[in-house]
């Protein structure tokens, strides 16, 4: 019996999983997860239209911000290298009931946003197969949306479901897919040549006035705080996933090494990827008009730059992969926390959750769980009010489809499942436990207040329900919408809690070891 199987029998679990992944692979799910292509190919408008050139520089806060978050994280996944991560650590280290409430705000926040990547991929792929084929596909039409959608979640699923090993092949592709969209796309277009020098990213191409914003939003006049913040959210909403390298720790071998090897890892590379690349496309708009950006995106930097189709559907192609692993990753990490939960009996159905193919080695049911609640939930984007909808003092805002209020909320769930787990491994810490493992020291609780302050800040950044004509409410939360949807999550988590009591269920964490304390 090797230490790893007997390490997990200590905790009351057997190896059912295939231990056969790697640092690589481990930091190829991080990664692929993480996306820097698809966070921002999808973001860099928003980042630019709501801060000009010099939203860049928000980015640093959050990378830094998340980076002491994934130091914490280090801690815990060295001590509890178990599947479903952020449930098993505060399960571990609080208790049972405050684990699952942890498990439950993150597993939601997980599927939602298997959902958000793969209905992402449309326009990207429809506009491929259309250079291709000479096709007319229409990639914004919802039907197109739902068909390329539940395409993607089947290709996903049946990858998933044969084999963890498959999965890491995935993930390690995944990794040079995003370092040729990122830092590929960067050289080469500074190889065509930038529009802009580097004092560029200094300028705030008056965005912050509403006569000359993009998105006719308004700052007052102030680009700090005011636009600064809110263009943040556009970085926010991309550098997370790391943790996704501790949902599968049983899975990888030498988990207490690697896998908080792997997260910090992902969060140092993505972030200095992830700033190359948003600098080399500012430095590629064309004159200072942002709106043809924000009308465009990156599709339409890249189109300035070269007039060579070859070499832009390649780009897509690029793209269309980079969101095809990362939906295939984010949907392996939320099926591990299916079936930690669901071993733990902590969840309707846990006989079929947990149940783990002999043949595959993978907790298949939990698998296509963490398929099909994704499709339901693409059907959202048909639900798309002409008028706006008043309930009592919220308001669902005209023209915006339900699953952008849903993507709003992944988000903030994932940032809320992440301060929780936070506050309780400074907790536990106050209270004398050490980890088994990477160990921070005398920094720890430096770290630990600097990562929960960081964190609620941004928390409070995301879901401040600022009223649905300010750039926060119009572009990112939706006034009281996101909000409302933790609300109702949470509500119905407290309904089961009282019905069925599920943490009781959860077996007795063990107590911190000696070494531990």
């Amino acid at each position: 019996m090797s230490a790893e199987t007997n390490e997990l029998e200590q905790f009351g679990y057997q190896q059912e999983l295939k231990r056969t992944l790697g640092f690589f692979s481990n930091f190829g799910v991080a990664f692929t997860y993480l996306s820097p292509v698809v966070g921002i190919y999808s973001l860099f408008a928003l980042g630019i239209g709501t801060g000009g050139p010099a939203y860049i520089w928000s980015m640093p806060l959050v990378i830094i911000g998340q980076i002491l978050v994934a130091l914490t994280f280090s801690e815990m996944a060295s001590s509890f290298p178990l599947a479903g991560a952020l449930f098993q650590w505060s399960k571990n280290l609080v208790g049972r009931k405050y684990g699952w409430w942890v498990g439950w705000i993150y597993a939601w926040a997980l599927i939602i946003t298997v959902a958000s990547v793969d209905t992402g991929v449309s326009s990207y792929l429809a506009t491929l197969i259309n250079n291709v084929f000479g096709t007319h596909i229409n990639g914004a039409n919802n039907n197109v949306i739902l068909l390329i959608t539940v395409i993607f979640i089947v290709l996903q699923s049946l990858l998933n479901i044969v084999g963890v090993k498959v999965t890491g092949l995935i993930a390690r592709a995944g990794i040079y897919v995003e370092v040729l969209g990122t830092i590929g796309v960067a050289v080469l277009l500074a190889f065509l040549g930038f529009h802009h020098g580097v004092g560029f990213l200094t300028h705030s191409e008056n965005v912050q006035n509403v006569r000359s914003n993009p998105y006719g939003v308004n700052f007052g006049g102030k680009w700090f705080p005011g636009a600064f913040l809110i263009a943040a959210l556009a970085s926010v909403y991309l550098f997370y996933g790391f943790e996704s390298a501790g949902d599968v720790a049983e899975e990888v071998k030498d988990a207490k090494r690697q896998v908080p090897k792997a997260m910090l890892t992902t969060m140092v590379v993505g972030g200095i990827v992830s700033f190359l690349l948003v600098a080399a496309l500012t430095l590629s708009i064309p004159g200072h008009n942002l709106s043809k950006v924000i009308a465009g995106g990156v599709p339409y930097i890249l189109s300035a730059q070269t007039s060579s189709v070859g070499l832009q559907d390649i780009l897509l192609l690029v793209i269309v992969l980079a969101f095809f692993g990362c939906g295939t990753a984010v949907q392996a990490a939320g099926s591990r926390v299916l079936f930690s939960y669901a071993r733990d009996n902590a969840m309707p159905f846990s006989a079929s959750l947990r149940n783990v193919s002999k043949r595959w080695q993978t907790p298949v049911v939990a698998v296509a769980v963490a398929g099909i609640l994704p499709v339901l939930f693409a059907l959202l984007a048909r639900i798309n009010p002409s008028k706006p909808i008043h309930i009592l003092f919220i308001t669902y805002p005209a023209n915006v489809n339900a699953l952008f209020i849903l993507v709003s909320f992944a988000t903030s769930g994932i940032y809320l499942s992440f301060q929780l787990v936070v506050i309780g491994g400074l907790w536990a810490r106050l209270r004398g436990w050490r980890p088994a493992g990477f160990n921070l020291g005398r920094w720890a609780i430096p770290v630990y207040v600097l990562a929960i302050l960081y964190g609620l800040g941004m928390l409070v950044n995301i879901m401040y329900p600022s009223g649905l004509t300010s750039p926060r409410g119009v572009l990112f939360n939706y006034d009281w919408m996101t909000i409302a949807v933790v609300v109702l999550l949470l509500a119905l988590g407290g309904i089961y809690v009282l019905l069925h009591k599920p943490h009781s269920r959860i077996p007795e964490p063990l107590p911190w070891k000696e070494d531990r304390k």
